[in-house]
């Protein structure tokens, strides 16, 4: 059974204090770089000679141990906390839902204050347990501006890019929550991997086009893999695109995770249709700048993700033809059962017709794997998310359902 913890009410206001974002508008720390780090320490009165050592120490506390209040920095003094407390903020934004589907995955919705007299936005990260590993998948925009068919999240307008410090903020959260930071016991009811990080690796698969907020995406995904840090391995963190060409060669060079690519069909035409993007960047032009992808090699492999909608791109033609694109290039083909949301036009293709393009790939020399849809009955499942500022109604709720149970019976 699905629960959800709706973190409004008075118990969970109680519970989740240490989430919230400050009403007040302080200067965050979380998602600076050490020289911005620096520079908002010497602001403060910080002396020049200790900014070094200051700084060492703020990172180990946000990024090691993961604290979210400055008085549990117990080797900077009392002054200085005081100090801090006053001009800077490190605290968690809000968390309004937190949502747990049948299988294990958790989507939580967050609410960050936005500065001056803007209103406060919401996103959704979700979060997906495996044996001997957890996934993060964090949202780079409110919004999208993409419009892809397919997409549920496509059809909310585009409200801001997330700063540096609210894509970081995701990961940090779902690490206090489930208990991954040294000496934090996992919370009860948590569904984690048995050994190991339960956040082992992140995906930058949520909300929005990543590479429409390339500086802060950049700056959040290196803070992550630094070593004196949050310290995850760049082969754990995979930046998703619908193909912002430009850009494909900076992510390689300048952040070096690995490289997903939203494809979904292999002629321009049906493209543009179903990723518009395209009309901008072509096929032809994406894949180049794929096969010129930094580091790219068969132990560094660019996935390709492609929905499987039903009667539109998923024959044994579309199947031949992908193998031909992607000549010469060093990829794998991730096929995505279609996840249902209300007011979509497509359906997911059958188990068989998916299973008989994924076996023609393989047989051809890409890996093929299916996802296998997780957190579909809250709404977590790829292509699913969507602020619940655009909340749904119990019709559509029902709707869903129904196309969930009609899918399940072919």
């Amino acid at each position: 059974m699905t629960i959800s913890l709706d973190l409004t009410d008075e118990a969970g206001r109680a519970a989740a204090d240490k989430l919230r974002s400050p009403k007040t508008q302080k200067r965050s720390l979380v998602g600076m770089d050490r020289q911005e780090l620096s520079d908002a320490m010497r602001e403060i009165g910080v002396p020049e000679k200790q900014l070094r050592m200051r700084v060492s120490q703020i990172w180990h506390w946000l990024y090691v141990r993961g604290v979210s209040d400055f008085s549990a920095m117990r080797n900077i003094s009392g002054e200085l906390r005081e100090k801090l407390a006053e001009n800077c903020d490190i605290s968690r934004p809000k968390i309004l839902e937190e949502q747990i589907s049948d299988d294990g995955t958790r989507k939580w919705l967050f609410q960050f204050q936005s500065g001056g007299a803007g209103k406060p936005v919401e996103i959704e990260t979700v979060y997906i347990p495996e044996e001997g590993r957890g996934t993060l998948c964090i949202s780079s925009q409110v919004g999208c501006t993409l419009t892809c068919t397919f997409c549920h999240t496509g059809t909310q307008k585009l409200v801001r890019n997330l700063t540096s410090g609210e894509v970081l903020a995701q990961l940090l959260v779902a690490r206090d929550r489930l208990g991954d930071f040294p000496n934090a016991d996992t919370p009860q009811g948590a569904i984690v991997p048995a050994e190991g990080r339960k956040v082992s690796n992140i995906v930058m698969m949520g909300m929005g086009e990543p590479l429409y907020n390339f500086d802060n995406v950049k700056q959040a995904l290196l803070i992550a893999s630094d070593n004196e840090g949050l310290s995850l391995s760049k082969r754990r963190i995979t930046l998703s695109t619908s193909g912002v060409v430009p850009f494909i060669p900076r992510t390689g060079d300048e952040i070096g995770v690995m490289l997903a690519i939203s494809l979904h069909a292999v002629r321009d035409d049906l493209r543009d249709e179903l990723v518009p993007i395209n009309k901008k960047y072509p096929i032809a032009e994406l894949l180049d700048a794929c096969r010129n992808y930094p580091g790219a090699n068969n132990a560094k492999r660019i996935t390709f993700e492609y929905v499987m909608l039903k009667g539109i791109n998923d024959t044994l033609e579309d199947a031949k033809e992908l193998v031909q694109l992607l000549k010469g290039i060093p990829a794998k083909i991730n096929l995505i059962p279609f996840n249902p949301w209300p007011g979509s036009n497509y359906e997911c293709s059958n188990w068989e017709t998916i299973k008989r393009f994924s076996e023609f790939i393989n047989d051809n020399g890409y890996a093929s794997p299916i996802r296998t849809p997780r957190g579909q009955d809250i709404l977590a499942a790829c292509g699913q998310l969507k602020s619940e500022s655009e909340r749904l109604k119990k019709t559509d709720r029902l709707a869903l359902e129904a196309m969930m149970i009609a899918g399940h019976g072919e």
